[in-house]
């Protein structure tokens, strides 16, 4: 690509052989031969004006770019490559703006150089709106909506003739000299009165009218209002402006969309820039930074009881927390975690000696977002229990330690083929603790033993169920000799389903239970026929020197909730119509 030096030399040296005659010169450069309709339509090469009407251009060899305008009409681009010593043809037909534009209207009057470009707001061939000879006067009116504009006249060929602001009053003429801008005045101009709207350009009977337009811009947002780290999207239009901006994207096309994600309230504003003015469109995107936390512990009171080196109770809680519209959260004293989640606490007391416990444990909940937002939300845990000296076990001691919990199966276990299976880990920690206590009483109670009564619930034949405790009651015998209980001190009896609870001892139970909360009796309610079912499914033991038989508080916030209660009444109704008789 040349340099405009070069277009310019090119252009003066191929119109000195066009005059001169002279064809050894003409081989230099490549020829357009140029028809344009509108006859007025102006020409640049490489955004070089080189005037109106149609004719032969020249070029250097190589590629360029033709522009062919008339202000009204839409603009025509090709690329093409010229040839020394060629000549190519083109004809160009610019296609009209439909409808008109309306008035005020003020008259802008140039005294200069015939058919030098003329330019508002601008200096592309974009903002191009006419010539001089259509602005000089007489029947040649270029008129423009009162406001200021950029004028900028380029001369063909030999650059900018004048280049200044200018001040367009309604009903007034603004006559410029080119020659000598400092003389430019402004006189009333009566027609302008008279003149409502008006096509974009009128050319009839050497009359020439060139009515140039406000642009328009119109922004608007999907959504006023987002939450942090949310989007919506912008749309936009505009006319009869060559150069759009949209704050904080840059030129955008004329008309179009964009999707924005802001961090903080933004006025997006839209600027259409054209010949007939500068406008501007604004939708404001309000962002909500607000971060609304919640923290809570369950339950709000836990005991702990600890006799010399052996903590005896240690109870748990559940610490749920969320945030929504936060990107990073903490909580003390744990640290950096998700913005919603939960886990299980155990704390230990700050209190080590002996006495009486009663401390409060406080969680903080800190949140932020990008936008700006931040929260904090606290819970309190209370810890209350007792630190006690070592006394040395007896055997009153040890019968009250060795009051446990019954142990609980899940539906249908253990099988004929799997004898040991349904000991689910948390029952198995119980039998471990029975172990561990029974083991030290037999030391002061030498002919002591265990008795483990086995049931079922109600589903399935009387055969089937006495069947499936006695699998029962032998699995956690199984389990105690392991763990090193000999034979002789366990004894074990079954009862299928003969001896099961009834619904108001079970509702008795839990309402007794102490490690329930209200929500899970409330819970335990919803659901009774499925929990009525897993209450039943248990081995109690029965320790055989004072009759005191292990506590029937089913494990409702044990890990392996969701399988010691097994699937639902119907569908183990389905699954005992496909089973028949061989089912619980």
């Amino acid at each position: 690509m040349r340099t405009l030096r070069r277009v310019l030399l090119g252009f003066v040296l191929c119109l000195a052989v066009l005059l001169l005659g002279a064809t050894p010169l003409l081989a230099k450069c490549g020829h357009l031969k140029l028809h344009v309709t509108p006859k007025q339509a102006y020409v640049f090469i490489d955004d070089v004006p080189l005037g109106w009407g149609s004719g032969l251009f020249c070029a250097d060899p190589g590629e360029h770019t033709l522009a062919v305008y008339n202000y009204g009409y839409k603009p025509y681009t090709w690329k093409f490559t010229a040839e020394s010593g060629k000549t190519s043809s083109l004809s160009v037909a610019l296609e009209a703006i439909p409808g008109t534009v309306p008035g005020p209207w003020g008259r802008i009057e140039l005294k200069g150089p015939e058919g030098a470009a003329v330019l508002l707001n601008g200096d592309t061939p974009d903002f191009f709106v006419g010539n001089v000879g259509e602005s000089s006067g007489g029947k040649r009116r270029l008129l423009a909506p009162p406001g200021d504009y950029q004028l900028t006249v380029l001369g063909c060929c030999w650059g900018t003739v004048y280049s200044g602001p200018i001040t367009v009053g309604g009903n007034q003429r603004t006559i410029i000299p080119l020659v000598n801008p400092g003389e430019k005045k402004t006189v009333d101009w009566s027609e302008g009165k008279s003149l409502g709207s008006l096509p974009r350009f009128q050319a009839e009977a050497g009359s020439i009218t060139v009515a140039v337009a406000k642009p328009t811009a119109q922004l608007s947002s999907a959504s006023a209002q987002v939450e942090c780290g949310g989007s919506t999207q912008l749309t936009w239009s505009s006319t009869d402006a060559p150069r759009v901006e949209l704050s904080g994207v840059g030129p955008v096309a004329a008309s179009g969309g964009q999707t924005v994600q802001p961090k903080q309230t933004t006025d997006y504003k839209l600027t259409a820039t054209g010949p007939g003015g500068v406008v501007t469109s604004d939708a404001t995107v309000t962002v909500n930074t607000n971060i609304q936390g919640s923290l809570s512990v369950t339950p709000a009171e836990i005991r702990y009881h600890k006799v010399g080196d052996k903590v005896d109770q240690q109870g748990s809680a559940s610490l749920s927390w969320s945030a929504p519209g936060a990107d990073t959260a903490s909580l003390d004293p744990f640290g950096s975690v998700s913005p919603t989640g939960n886990r299980t606490v155990q704390p230990t007391p700050s209190k080590t000696d002996v006495g009486p416990i009663d401390e409060t444990i406080t969680y903080t909940l800190h949140s932020s977002n990008a936008c700006g937002g931040s929260d904090t939300r606290t819970a309190t845990l209370h810890i209350v229990g007792s630190i006690e000296v070592a006394q040395e076990a007896t055997a009153e001691v040890l019968e009250v330690k060795l009051s446990l919990n019954s142990v609980y199966f899940p539906t249908d276990l253990p099988t004929v083929a799997d004898p040991k299976g349904g000991l689910v880990p948390s029952q198995q920690h119980r039998l471990q603790e029975l172990v561990t206590n029974f083991k030290q009483y037999l030391q002061l109670r030498p002919d002591a033993h265990l008795i483990l009564q086995a049931h079922a619930d109600k589903r399935g034949s009387v055969a089937y169920n006495m069947t499936l405790s006695e699998r029962r009651a032998a699995g956690v015998r199984g389990f105690l000799i392991e763990q090193g209980i000999a034979e002789s001190n366990i004894e074990s009896k079954w009862f299928g389903k003969e001896q099961n609870l009834d619904a108001a001892s079970v509702k008795q139970l839990t309402e007794q239970n102490p490690n329930l909360t209200p929500e899970d009796r409330e819970r335990v309610l919803r659901h009774f026929p499925t929990f009525m079912l897993a209450n039943n499914r248990r081995v109690d033991v029965v320790l055989s020197t004072t009759g005191q038989k292990s506590l029937q508080y089913f494990p409702y916030n044990s890990e392996d909730l969701k399988v010691l209660l097994g699937p639902s009444p119907k569908a183990k109704a389905a699954h005992r119509k496909a089973k028949a008789e061989v089912k619980e």
